[in-house]
């Protein structure tokens, strides 16, 4: 077998969407979702394998704006459509699309990449690492209540067409403030804005329309939810679930009072989401924990493509100055000694050949890079070597940030 690997031209879209349709088994009569993806997409970052005349594999690329610790923006490259046709798997072809991703994003000068697996044993092989996760959940508002703050009362809500152009105006500009206070958050890209109000029919799984609902103060908009009520009926009555899709707000009172209206609404007899923050401020504001169904699972996995680059462009929270001896297996420019020497104001990270503080594999240095989980948790596992007592503390107290680093949503 003689696999080649190519570009890919705007005209080929619609072969090539229906091939990740087909890899990913997702719905092809959504073709709504197929012209927000259509809108956003870069096929100059896309690499295709072909066997002969069809194409047989799919690994894409994004060009985002990714909040590190410190709260600047630094280019990160999302990985997107990786796809291997079922007659084509286990020959190689994903290694050799990951090689020719990652060697470009080198020769490019973006430092990190990022991506969402769909099975997270797949990519720690090419140097990724689980950097966010996400708390997952449905809360019975039958059993729970709910604690507010002082002013909760004071904000007004209102039902708008989540596509009104005013509407969605407000909502982006809630979501844009929010960027900068945490790790991870992406900064709206043109199009992307669009992505969260597809609201295809033929994916709604027996839920009904979106609806928008916005949260005011002062005649401000402080916030929004998204959702969709999944009907059923048990016993001759309802008990239908509101599907969350996204939530933000710029403070307390304006939080609880979009959670306080979701449980509230008639008819409906739980609220299930699917990405929230590990320390979202729901866990504080129900009165009972365990009627939520809470669960945590893996979310941003992320590839430092230059150690250097991406060690220098965040912030650390307390004075570090560590070498670290990082190993690269995939991508050996990575490998050898780095010598890290950062603050809360900035860093620098340069080679060196002093002796190293700490040991690690760039996965694992992935997974630590935006403050998440912590290098103890890690060493703890043996995935890090201490080789300088006190190293570790220190570094564990630099790397970590608040709040916790969160990916707001996929790609």
């Amino acid at each position: 077998m003689t696999i080649e690997l190519r570009g890919a031209d705007p005209d080929q879209w619609d072969y090539l969407f229906d091939r990740v349709v087909r890899a990913f088994h997702a719905n092809p009569d959504a073709v709504e979702e197929r012209a927000g993806w259509r809108s956003v997409f870069e096929f100059d970052r896309l690499t295709t394998a072909w066997d002969g005349d069809e194409a047989v594999g799919t690994a894409g690329l994004h060009s985002f704006r990714m909040t590190v610790p410190g709260g600047g923006l630094l280019d990160a490259a999302g990985v997107t459509m990786v796809t291997v046709q079922p007659t084509h798997t286990r020959r190689g072809i994903l290694t050799s699309m990951m090689r020719r991703q990652l060697d470009s994003l080198h020769d490019g000068g973006e430092s990190v990449a990022i991506l969402t697996a769909s099975e997270p044993v797949i990519y720690g092989r090419f140097g990724y690492g689980t950097a966010t996760q996400e708390l997952t959940g449905t809360v019975d508002t039958t059993r729970v209540a709910f604690a507010v703050p002082e002013g909760t009362d004071a904000v007004r809500l209102r039902l708008v067409r989540p596509a009104d152009p005013a509407a969605l105006a407000a909502c982006e500009a809630v979501y844009a403030d929010l960027v900068p206070g945490r790790a991870g958050m992406l900064a709206r890209q043109p199009h992307w804005e669009n992505l969260p109000i597809v609201d295809a029919p033929a994916a709604r799984h027996g839920a009904g329309p979106l609806v928008c609902v916005l949260a005011e103060t002062d005649g401000e908009v402080r916030g929004y939810a998204r959702y969709a009520v999944a009907h059923r009926s048990v016993g001759g009555h309802r008990e239908s679930t509101v599907n969350l899709r996204d939530i933000a707000a710029l403070d307390p009172a304006t939080y609880a009072a979009l959670w306080r209206y979701l449980a509230s609404i008639d008819l409906t007899s739980a609220v299930h989401f699917d990405n929230r923050p590990v320390d979202d401020p729901l866990l504080h504001l129900v009165s009972d924990q365990r009627r939520c169904d809470l669960g945590v699972l893996d979310s941003l996995h992320l590839r430092l493509v230059d150690v250097g680059a991406a060690l220098a462009a965040r912030a650390y929270s307390v004075p570090v100055d560590l070498v670290l001896d990082v190993t690269d297996a995939f991508c050996p420019w990575n490998a050898g000694r780095w010598r890290l020497t950062g603050d809360p104001k900035g860093a620098t990270c340069e080679r060196t050949t002093d002796p190293a503080d700490l040991a690690l594999d760039v996965k694992d240095l992935g997974a630590a890079y935006l403050g998440g989980p912590t290098l103890r948790a890690m060493s703890g596992a043996g995935l890090i070597r201490e080789l300088r007592p006190g190293a570790l503390p220190t570094a564990c107290d630099a790397f970590h940030t608040t709040p916790a680093p969160w990916l707001p949503h996929g790609f």
